[in-house]
Protein backbone atom coordinates (compact mmCIF):
# COMPACT_ATOMS: atom_id res chain seq x y z
CA UNK A 1 0.00 0.00 0.00
CA UNK A 2 2.86 2.30 1.04
CA UNK A 3 5.03 1.80 -2.55
CA UNK A 4 1.10 2.60 -4.16
CA UNK A 5 0.57 5.66 -2.35
CA UNK A 6 4.24 6.75 -2.90
CA UNK A 7 3.27 6.35 -7.09
CA UNK A 8 0.39 7.76 -6.55
CA UNK A 9 1.99 10.95 -4.70
CA UNK A 10 4.75 11.06 -7.49
CA UNK A 11 1.35 11.37 -10.09
CA UNK A 12 -0.23 13.94 -8.28
CA UNK A 13 3.26 15.67 -7.22
CA UNK A 14 3.16 16.39 -11.18
CA UNK A 15 -0.18 17.50 -11.89
CA UNK A 16 -0.10 19.95 -9.07
CA UNK A 17 3.22 21.17 -10.15
CA UNK A 18 1.22 24.48 -11.59
CA UNK A 19 -0.63 25.15 -8.27
CA UNK A 20 2.94 25.20 -6.22
CA UNK A 21 1.57 22.96 -3.88
CA UNK A 22 3.99 22.00 -0.48
CA UNK A 23 4.92 18.04 -0.21
CA UNK A 24 2.88 17.70 2.76
CA UNK A 25 -0.27 19.12 1.33
CA UNK A 26 -0.27 17.00 -1.61
CA UNK A 27 0.40 13.92 0.75
CA UNK A 28 -2.47 14.86 3.02
CA UNK A 29 -4.60 15.58 -0.27
CA UNK A 30 -3.84 11.62 -1.43
CA UNK A 31 -4.17 10.14 2.12
CA UNK A 32 -7.29 11.93 2.24
CA UNK A 33 -8.76 10.69 -0.37
CA UNK A 34 -7.80 7.53 0.13
CA UNK A 35 -9.31 7.15 2.86
CA UNK A 36 -12.54 8.61 1.46
CA UNK A 37 -12.51 6.55 -1.24
CA UNK A 38 -11.87 3.16 0.12
CA UNK A 39 -14.39 3.66 2.78
CA UNK A 40 -17.05 4.72 0.48
CA UNK A 41 -15.98 1.58 -0.99
CA UNK A 42 -15.86 -0.36 1.71
CA UNK A 43 -19.52 0.84 2.56
CA UNK A 44 -20.78 0.31 -0.97
CA UNK A 45 -21.67 4.04 -0.79
CA UNK A 46 -23.28 4.88 -4.05
CA UNK A 47 -21.48 8.30 -6.32
CA UNK A 48 -24.67 10.46 -5.80
CA UNK A 49 -24.67 10.34 -1.86
CA UNK A 50 -20.56 10.50 -2.20
CA UNK A 51 -20.79 13.54 -4.27
CA UNK A 52 -23.24 14.95 -2.18
CA UNK A 53 -21.06 14.72 1.01
CA UNK A 54 -18.03 15.76 -0.71
CA UNK A 55 -20.07 18.92 -1.74
CA UNK A 56 -20.83 19.41 1.92
CA UNK A 57 -17.30 18.75 3.20
CA UNK A 58 -16.52 22.11 0.62
CA UNK A 59 -15.27 20.05 -2.13
CA UNK A 60 -16.30 22.04 -5.49
CA UNK A 61 -18.55 20.74 -7.69
CA UNK A 62 -16.52 19.90 -11.04
CA UNK A 63 -13.72 18.30 -8.88
CA UNK A 64 -16.60 15.83 -7.04
CA UNK A 65 -18.28 15.04 -10.51
CA UNK A 66 -14.79 14.07 -11.61
CA UNK A 67 -14.04 11.94 -8.68
CA UNK A 68 -17.40 10.36 -8.51
CA UNK A 69 -17.39 9.14 -12.07
CA UNK A 70 -14.20 7.86 -11.59
CA UNK A 71 -15.58 6.05 -8.18
CA UNK A 72 -18.46 4.81 -9.83
CA UNK A 73 -16.03 3.02 -12.64
CA UNK A 74 -14.04 1.33 -10.44
CA UNK A 75 -15.51 1.15 -7.36
CA UNK A 76 -16.25 -2.72 -7.83
CA UNK A 77 -12.52 -3.11 -8.96
CA UNK A 78 -11.80 -1.28 -5.58
CA UNK A 79 -14.24 -3.32 -3.64
CA UNK A 80 -12.35 -6.56 -4.92
CA UNK A 81 -8.77 -5.02 -3.78
CA UNK A 82 -9.89 -4.29 -0.66
CA UNK A 83 -11.40 -7.87 0.19
CA UNK A 84 -8.44 -9.64 -0.64
CA UNK A 85 -5.83 -7.37 0.94
CA UNK A 86 -8.67 -7.76 4.38
CA UNK A 87 -8.28 -9.68 7.21
CA UNK A 88 -4.81 -11.20 5.90
CA UNK A 89 -2.43 -12.77 8.21
CA UNK A 90 1.28 -13.57 7.29
CA UNK A 91 2.49 -16.60 7.22
CA UNK A 92 5.02 -18.73 9.38
CA UNK A 93 7.36 -20.19 6.56
CA UNK A 94 10.27 -21.27 8.94
CA UNK A 95 11.16 -22.14 12.76
CA UNK A 96 14.52 -22.63 14.05
CA UNK A 97 15.39 -22.88 17.54
CA UNK A 98 18.67 -23.20 19.51
CA UNK A 99 19.61 -23.80 23.28
CA UNK A 100 22.39 -21.34 24.46
CA UNK A 101 23.23 -22.05 27.92
CA UNK A 102 25.19 -18.90 29.68
CA UNK A 103 28.08 -20.36 32.00
CA UNK A 104 29.65 -16.62 33.10
CA UNK A 105 29.20 -13.31 31.62
CA UNK A 106 31.03 -9.73 32.42
CA UNK A 107 28.59 -8.52 34.47
CA UNK A 108 28.39 -12.22 36.69
CA UNK A 109 30.76 -14.35 37.63
CA UNK A 110 28.28 -17.30 37.24
CA UNK A 111 25.20 -17.71 35.40
CA UNK A 112 24.25 -21.02 34.56
CA UNK A 113 21.26 -20.80 32.85
CA UNK A 114 20.45 -21.55 29.12
CA UNK A 115 18.15 -19.57 26.99
CA UNK A 116 15.91 -20.13 23.71
CA UNK A 117 16.85 -18.59 20.58
CA UNK A 118 13.81 -18.80 18.18
CA UNK A 119 14.58 -18.02 14.44
CA UNK A 120 11.44 -17.34 13.27
CA UNK A 121 10.83 -16.59 9.29
CA UNK A 122 7.75 -14.99 7.86
CA UNK A 123 6.03 -14.00 4.94
CA UNK A 124 4.15 -10.84 4.65
CA UNK A 125 0.23 -10.89 3.73
CA UNK A 126 -0.20 -8.31 1.45
CA UNK A 127 3.78 -7.81 0.61
CA UNK A 128 4.97 -11.19 0.48
CA UNK A 129 8.20 -10.03 1.86
CA UNK A 130 10.35 -12.83 4.19
CA UNK A 131 11.26 -11.55 7.09
CA UNK A 132 13.54 -12.93 10.14
CA UNK A 133 12.78 -12.45 14.07
CA UNK A 134 14.62 -13.55 16.13
CA UNK A 135 13.70 -13.99 20.31
CA UNK A 136 15.64 -14.77 23.21
CA UNK A 137 13.36 -16.23 25.93
CA UNK A 138 14.11 -18.47 29.02
CA UNK A 139 13.77 -21.87 29.75
CA UNK A 140 11.01 -21.02 31.75
CA UNK A 141 9.13 -19.03 29.33
CA UNK A 142 9.84 -21.36 26.77
CA UNK A 143 8.00 -24.28 28.64
CA UNK A 144 5.04 -21.92 29.06
CA UNK A 145 5.06 -21.06 25.06
CA UNK A 146 5.45 -24.94 24.27
CA UNK A 147 2.45 -25.71 26.52
CA UNK A 148 0.11 -22.99 24.61
CA UNK A 149 1.32 -24.36 21.45
CA UNK A 150 1.03 -27.86 21.63
CA UNK A 151 -2.43 -27.13 23.49
CA UNK A 152 -3.82 -24.81 20.34
CA UNK A 153 -4.99 -27.77 18.17
CA UNK A 154 -7.11 -29.41 20.63
CA UNK A 155 -8.53 -25.41 21.73
CA UNK A 156 -9.29 -25.14 18.30
CA UNK A 157 -10.80 -28.43 17.70
CA UNK A 158 -13.14 -28.16 20.54
CA UNK A 159 -14.54 -24.75 19.55
CA UNK A 160 -15.23 -25.59 15.86
CA UNK A 161 -16.62 -29.11 16.86
CA UNK A 162 -18.01 -29.07 19.99
CA UNK A 163 -20.04 -27.25 23.04
CA UNK A 164 -18.12 -23.78 24.10
CA UNK A 165 -15.35 -23.53 25.53
CA UNK A 166 -14.44 -21.42 28.71
CA UNK A 167 -12.79 -18.55 28.43
CA UNK A 168 -10.45 -18.09 30.53
CA UNK A 169 -8.11 -20.40 30.69
CA UNK A 170 -4.68 -21.23 33.36
CA UNK A 171 -0.93 -20.85 32.94
CA UNK A 172 0.53 -24.26 33.02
Amino acid sequence: EISTLAKIYDKVSKLTADAKFENGDIKASVAVLTFILSSAAKHDVDSESLSSELQQLGLPKEHTTGLCKSYEDKHILLQEKLRESSLRLGRLDVVSWRVDYTLSSSELQEVNEPTVKLCLQTQGAETGHTETTIVSVSADKFRVLWAYTMQCPKTLLSVSLGPPVSRTTRMP
